[in-house]
């Protein structure tokens, strides 16, 4: 169906809530698209598709929320630093200052601008505008890959050291200096309590996305997610960990809901974010560039297809993904994200204009009830550590050996694991005596706080040590 066609029919089609039938309401749509196409086909003809390369221009370039810092701020943002980080950076130049930010924050150079950070759109003045980069931009041993989550993000630790300099500077507080006040942006470097923020802003807007007055909600259950890898982007129908969300532009545009951002904005940068989700489609899942032993990943493969397909889907020629969501109780991970949103949330948000009025999603609809997570895709998974969806696994072996997973642990920057399969960690059974600045405290994951457990996915506890040893193995193939 033609895209003028699509949007119109869908509009008669949202008639169905109001008193008309959704078959009424959707052959009235189609009829009149019919007619619009007829009168002004080629103005239909001359409208341009998705671009990929195009997207990415606009994530890199364009800034769709207000500025969260300046350049003078961000090159005084080393004064706050704790000791002996601070020493060293006050003897050093300022690139070398720069470089120690981006490691503290979790930051990529742009490989054009060395200056610049992937992850923010700065402008002509100098000021930082934060992009949907910041999650969906990390690295692996330093190597920068697009559409993987950027596991060193250090946002809570950011904003709070961005908003000492401002006070200092007599500067005015942004939306993140003053929303962190009230919401935690993350506990752990590089996980996020971005459900909440989306929850949050959705209370002070209407399915239109006009601003409504509200009071602010105190009743939150704030956690943190490990953001999704982007790649796997068009192989599910869903969105989300639950999959209760209708894919789709719209949907991506959610966390754009500042005050500043009105419904006549979301309209017209949603040719934008077609752009966007095209490169988001676009992306493919990196290679290992280590050695494999491919006896044994075949042997791993067997073993996959027996216990692990039914779920996570198979690879190859003829691949296939179920998209199956597991129930809470079969699948035993934190279940603090699944029970964080009631069904009139999950219906909430699909029924607003980012699902296009409840048109988008088809039978997703189903999904407002759930009370479990959805299998992901496995494509690429060794670059995806930490692992689950609170990000609480630190390699794939760990994800094998659920008796052996660490109570706490803490990683390197950059540094990676290449017999385990992930995240190269210090683990232990507790933090460091004494207290730690705050800063120090969010390269540490704590299982034993609420919603970051790392207990659940038994299933491997079913296989034999060579046959884990075989499935780890393979999955360095997919």
């Amino acid at each position: 169906m033609p895209a003028v066609t699509r949007t119109i029919s869908r509009k008669y089609a949202m008639r169905a809530g109001r008193g008309e039938s959704r078959a009424a309401g959707w052959w009235r749509g189609a009829c009149l698209a019919a007619l619009v196409a007829a009168a002004g086909g080629a103005r239909a003809a001359s409208v341009a598709p998705p671009d990929a390369a195009r997207g990415r221009e606009h994530l890199l370039g364009r800034a769709y929320l207000p500025a969260d810092f300046d350049q003078e701020v961000f090159d005084e943002l080393w004064t706050t630093w704790e000791e002996p980080l601070r020493s060293r950076a006050a003897a050093a130049g300022v690139e070398e200052r720069r470089r120690l930010a981006f490691e503290r924050y979790g930051l990529l150079p742009r490989p054009d601008d060395p200056a610049r950070s992937l992850q923010y759109v700065v402008d002509a003045d100098g000021r930082w505008t934060m992009s949907c980069l910041a999650c969906h931009q990390g690295q692996v041993q330093g190597r920068a890959i697009p559409g993987l989550p950027n596991s060193t993000y250090a946002l809570e630790t950011l904003t709070e050291e961005v908003r000492l300099v401002k006070v200092r500077q007599r500067k005015a507080l942004g939306h993140m200096d003053l929303g962190s006040l009230l919401l935690p942006l993350g506990t752990t470097n590089g996980t996020t309590n971005a459900v909440i923020f989306g929850l949050a802003l959705m209370r002070h807007r209407d399915a239109d996305l006009n601003i409504v007055q509200r009071p602010p909600r105190f009743d939150l259950v704030h956690h943190d997610m490990d953001a999704p890898a982007w790649w796997h982007y068009r192989t599910r129908r869903s969105l989300y960990a639950d999959g209760f969300a209708a894919k789709g532009h719209r949907m991506l545009m959610q966390f754009l809901l500042v005050k500043e951002n009105g419904p006549d904005r979301f309209a017209a940068w949603e040719d934008e974010f077609r752009d966007i989700e095209a490169w988001i489609a676009s992306l493919e899942p990196p290679r290992w560039t280590g050695p494999v032993d491919r006896g044994l990943a075949d042997r791993g493969a067997a073993v996959f297809a027996d216990h692990c397909a039914g779920c996570h889907g198979t690879y190859g020629a003829g691949r296939s993904y179920p998209e199956r969501l597991v129930a809470i109780e079969e699948v035993g991970t934190d279940r603090v994200r699944v029970d964080s949103l009631d069904s009139a949330e999950r219906r909430g948000l699909n029924a607003s204009w980012f699902g296009h009025h409840g048109v988008d999603g088809g039978d997703l609809a189903d999904r407002a009830d759930v009370r479990g997570y959805v299998a992901p895709p496995l494509d690429g998974i060794w670059a995806t550590a930490p692992y689950f969806h609170n990000g609480s696994v630190p390699t794939l072996w760990h994800v094998l050996h659920p008796a052996e997973r660490p109570v706490v642990w803490r990683r390197t920057a950059t540094g990676y694991d290449t017999g385990r399969v992930g995240l190269e960690v210090e683990s232990s059974a507790d933090l460091p005596a004494g207290r730690l600045p705050h800063a120090a405290r969010r390269w540490y994951f704590d299982t034993r706080k609420p919603g970051k457990s790392a207990a659940g996915h038994d299933f491997p506890d079913a296989l034999t040590e060579p046959e884990k040893a075989a499935v780890l193995e393979y999955l360095k193939t997919l």
